[in-house]
């Protein structure tokens, strides 16, 4: 019998009750669509008394194809819900196998992995049992426990549940490293449709909290140096593409009011997947949208990093992405008076707006070149794509090759490259990952997580 299994020496009576690998196996399932996290982005140094610690580095994370993060044990606390909303496998009308864990299972579950070194940390969701704040006292008591009696100092990701007393959330939130509150769809139209137990209103006062607790905190931080600290990685948030009819101007729009106006680290993206074949849904016969997220995640990484806004990339002429272009590649083709940009003169944020130059080439570009002169090998090892760089860059005031500085001509030319969409989606297909796949449980260690090629 496998250590976490609980009913190894109980009566037959007993065993009847589901072990805490049945509840495991229940709700890391139910877990699958809530999309993980990104690294942690925080410094939080083991004091040597407990276990664990969070490096700035972050944790060593694998990704699948469309974007989630599986290297943190990802679980529900429940997948019980009291709500009805048409897009969650979980909903309260949902035929499905339901459990709920307690906090000490929670507990023994996150420090046998993480001694096993299959995990580095805690991504915990739940559904709403029977009320915002029962739930959310849940969660914090499962984090108070894991941090006060485990003495876990690793990373914990955890959701704010919309509607709950602002006090558990401001408990949990000096727990936790990261925070999220789902915005789940793009529109108010939406979520009224979709979701009619909850409204922008609920979901958008706690991320209100949460900005303004983490921006306090900062404040307190450089006065008080023993300040504990609140969500000190930040917050994010979700929205599920492809259930309702926003085109992706409207997504991007309001993913970068999110930056701007509450500080969100990360907005994720989450392909919509017809689990529940309801009426008001779309049917989806070509399956979820994992190229249309993919394009969404590469402008977001646009916004955050490369300096561009929604209205570079998108109009309300032009609504969707480019399918077989990324936005980085189509916007370059529709702004060719830009183009070439010289090497050796473009400054950094020039040389991001290129093809195939990214954060970390530009910046080598621009240390490069103060001491020598830069020619295409070069700037191949300095990590410049160049089958996409060539069409917008001269080195030294010449080509790579003899090239038309047309539309059709470099256009032709991009869509021959491949790698313009994801290989996993060109040969592979989708499937979602789930953390029981190709495992042996057989015996007390033969436990096998297999980790995805990474992405």
């Amino acid at each position: 019998m496998h250590p976490l299994s609980t009913n190894a020496n109980c009566s037959p009576a007993t065993r009847l009750s589901p072990t805490i690998l049945d509840k495991l196996t229940i709700l890391t399932a139910a877990a699958k669509y809530d999309v993980a996290c990104t690294s942690s982005g925080v410094d939080r140094k083991g004091d040597g008394a407990g276990i664990g610690n969070t490096m700035s580095c972050g944790i060593c994370h694998s990704f699948a194809a469309d974007g989630r993060c599986i290297s943190l044990l990802k679980i529900l606390y429940t997948n019980e819900c009291i709500f009805n909303c048409a897009y969650c496998q979980n909903n309260r009308n949902a035929d499905v196998p339901r459990a709920t864990f307690t906090p000490e299972e929670i507990c023994t579950l996150t420090i046998e992995f993480y001694r096993r070194n299959y995990i580095e940390g805690l991504f915990l969701s739940s559904g709403i049992i029977k009320s915002p704040d029962f739930t959310m006292d849940l969660i914090y008591q499962t984090l108070y426990r894991l941090r006060t009696v485990y003495r876990f100092q690793g990373y914990i990701h955890v959701k704010a549940i919309p509607g709950a007393d602002p006090i558990l959330i401001e408990k949990a939130g000096f727990l936790a490293d990261r925070m999220s509150v789902n915005l789940e769809l793009p529109t108010s139209d939406a979520l009224r449709k979709l979701a009619p137990c909850k409204s922008r209103k609920t979901i958008l006062e706690p991320m209100r909290q949460i900005q303004n607790g983490i921006t306090q905190n900062k404040n307190e931080l450089t006065l008080y140096r023993h300040t504990p600290q609140f969500v000190p990685a930040g917050q994010s948030t979700q929205m599920i593409i492809g259930a309702t009819p926003e085109n992706d101007f409207q997504i991007m729009s309001v993913a970068e009011n999110l930056y701007q106006k509450f500080g969100l680290k990360r907005v994720f993206y989450s392909a919509f997947v017809n689990v529940n074949h309801n009426a008001d849904l779309p049917a989806l016969p070509g399956g979820p949208p994992l190229l249309r997220e993919h394009r969404l995640y590469q402008a977001d990484w646009l916004l955050r990093y490369y300096g561009f806004t929604v209205t570079e990339l998108l109009s309300e002429d032009k609504p969707n992405f480019n399918i077989y272009l990324d936005p980085k590649c189509d916007w370059a083709l529709r702004h060719l008076e830009f183009f070439p940009v010289e090497i050796h003169t473009a400054d950094y944020q020039t040389l991001l707006r290129v093809p195939g130059i990214g954060a970390k080439s530009a910046g080598r570009i621009i240390k490069a070149r103060r001491g020598c002169k830069l020619n295409f090998a070069d700037l191949k090892k300095i990590g410049v794509v160049l089958k996409r760089a060539l069409y917008f860059i001269t080195c030294n005031g010449r080509m790579m090759y003899p090239t038309k500085l047309e539309e059709d001509y470099i256009c032709r030319n991009l869509l021959s490259d491949r790698s313009q969409i994801p290989r996993e989606l060109r040969e592979e297909g989708y499937r979602q990952l789930s953390l029981f796949d190709d495992v042996n449980f057989g015996g007390d260690s033969n436990v096998c997580i297999p980790m995805p090629k990474q992405y």
